[in-house]
């Protein structure tokens, strides 16, 4: 849902960032430089402060691939760096969160009789399982893997609406459930495609 507003977004910006004097992997590099900050913030238990920063990665995470496009600088490795810092980015502010939590900066709470830290374990891996079943599928010779209700930009825009609601646990929990319901959306089309 959200990978489609941000393709529209990347592609009525492409005019605009022709004069953006950095290379398409310096402003991937940037994004995640901000992500640690995040993370940062989120570890001393600054939710407003952390919610903002995913904000402004996301940009770069945008204008990146946008650069790319406006001044035909996409390359391999490009969208492989992108991957990375995209998985690092997800896993380092979800540590900034287990460190808050674990250190007394964030709220302890439990769902379900799970603390809070163990959600966002839940989460990582969710988050992880969503991208390496589509690379895994997509290396079999599957199309159209990117599918699911919570790729990457929905998670991270659940995360900020829940860090700036007051209600992080409770975004948590959500992340959780639709990364593993995507994951599962993704396996059963990997199957009908490699039928």
């Amino acid at each position: 849902m959200f990978n489609e507003l941000k393709n529209t977004i990347r592609a009525s910006i492409l005019p605009l960032v022709k004069w953006i004097p950095l290379s398409p992997n310096s402003l991937t590099l940037l994004g995640l430089l901000i992500s640690i900050w995040a993370a940062v913030a989120f570890s001393k238990g600054n939710l407003l402060v952390g919610a903002l920063l995913i904000l402004f990665s996301g940009l770069f995470d945008m204008i990146d691939g946008a650069v790319a496009r406006a001044k035909d600088r996409m390359t391999a490795f490009g969208a492989v760096l992108d991957s990375v810092c995209d998985r690092y980015a997800d896993a380092i502010i979800f540590v900034g969160i287990i460190y808050g939590v674990i250190a007394g900066n964030i709220i302890q709470t439990t769902f379900f009789s799970v603390p809070l830290w163990l959600w966002v374990v839940f989460a990582i891996m969710g988050s992880y399982l969503v991208s390496y079943v589509r690379s895994r599928a997509e290396t079999a010779g599957a199309t159209a893997m990117n599918i699911g209700v919570a790729e990457r930009p929905e998670r991270m825009m659940i995360l900020v609406a829940g860090a700036l609601s007051g209600y992080l646990g409770e975004s948590i929990v959500i992340i959780v459930i639709l990364t593993h319901i995507t994951m599962i959306q993704r396996l059963l089309h990997a199957k009908r495609s490699l039928a």
